[in-house]
């Protein structure tokens, strides 16, 4: 489960920006997760539950919110959500496609104090 890992990441990452703006506590993070990062909203809230204990975060509501997949289309410039698996464009069934977004785990926001 590499959802540990990355929590412990997460965790640093917001000590450090809480100790660069001065903050005592960190009240609210909100993560988008891509629907290809490979990594389970369900399992990075319950790591992140179990590791913020003594942490600045021990209080703190993690917001994980799923990132759809969006599509850029080489040939006939389409973007868009694609809602299936099917990567290929919906406008000119090409599939010369690039995945623009839906593939990372990004801290989005701080709410800290």
């Amino acid at each position: 489960m590499h959802e540990l890992s990355i929590v412990q990441d997460l965790l640093k990452l917001c000590e450090t920006n809480a100790l660069k703006n001065n903050a005592t506590k960190i009240h609210k993070v909100e993560i988008s997760v891509g629907k290809l990062s490979g990594v389970e909203p369900h399992y990075i809230q319950i790591a992140f539950d179990t590791f913020k204990k003594g942490t600045i975060c021990d209080e703190t509501q993690l917001i994980a919110k799923l990132q759809d997949v969006v599509i850029l289309c080489q040939d006939c410039s389409y973007e868009g959500e694609i809602t299936e698996n099917i990567f290929i464009c919906p406008k000119c069934k090409s599939n010369n496609i690039k995945v623009t977004q839906g593939e990372d785990l990004m801290l989005m926001h701080l709410e800290m104090s």
